[in-house]
């Protein structure tokens, strides 16, 4: 175990983008044939820390039936109006940037980001999504819920492997950190460079006119 935790999104899309329909069926995912379990059991090897939306929890209440398949694990569960704790997850009502940087600053294996689009959207934007493993089926819904929800928020991914699951093909990326060469302050004294510069030859040329 270390501290050099990763947040990463695993997750299933169809071809054009959706996680589930509006109505919240997955129905069109699970008549997709796959190869064993896709690669599940062993991504759920590295991760010991799962993060959701409450949405995303009730719905995996409703659809286990009472039986949370994540017993094993530390789960936080970000939520405005429930509080304390379960057996199974703790429920945060707190900046989830915050948290999440703190949590990431711990020893510990690999964090998962189960969900949902929401919670997914306020990660990208603060950059803490370090890798993405998103499995295609072969499916186009044409609307639904979507993935990445607009944004603009923009980022720069590395692709670190593609496997194929019989019909599904699973996408693994690693987001591409800023060269801190352009960081903002050093930016700001590559502006200010130039503008003496500028004004440096500004002097030259009144020079040449005298």
């Amino acid at each position: 175990m270390s501290n050099n935790r990763k947040l990463v999104l695993f997750i299933a899309a169809s071809l054009d983008g959706y996680i589930a329909t509006e109505d919240d069926s997955l129905e069109w995912l699970f008549k997709v044939e796959g190869e064993g379990d896709n690669g599940y059991s062993e991504f759920f090897d590295t991760v010991d820390t799962i993060l959701m939306g409450r949405r995303t929890y009730d719905w995996i209440i409703e659809k286990e039936k009472g039986n949370f398949p994540y017993k094993n694990k530390k789960c936080y569960v970000f939520s405005r109006s429930e509080k304390g704790k379960n057996e199974n997850v703790e429920f945060i009502d707190q900046d989830v940037v915050e948290f999440t940087n703190a949590i990431k600053s711990l020893d510990g294996g690999n964090i998962w980001l189960v969900g949902g689009g929401v919670l997914l959207n306020s990660f990208m934007k603060a950059k803490l999504v370090d890798e993405f493993i998103i499995t295609i089926a072969p499916a186009l819904l044409g609307h639904g819920i979507p993935l990445f929800q607009k944004n603009d928020c923009e980022l720069e991914l590395k692709l670190l492997g593609i496997r194929r699951f019989n019909q599904f093909v699973e996408l693994h990326y690693e987001a591409v950190s800023a060269d801190p060469f352009y960081s903002e302050k050093n930016l700001a004294h590559l502006r200010r460079g130039i503008e003496v510069l500028n004004a440096g030859k500004g002097v030259e040329q009144e020079e040449n006119l005298d």
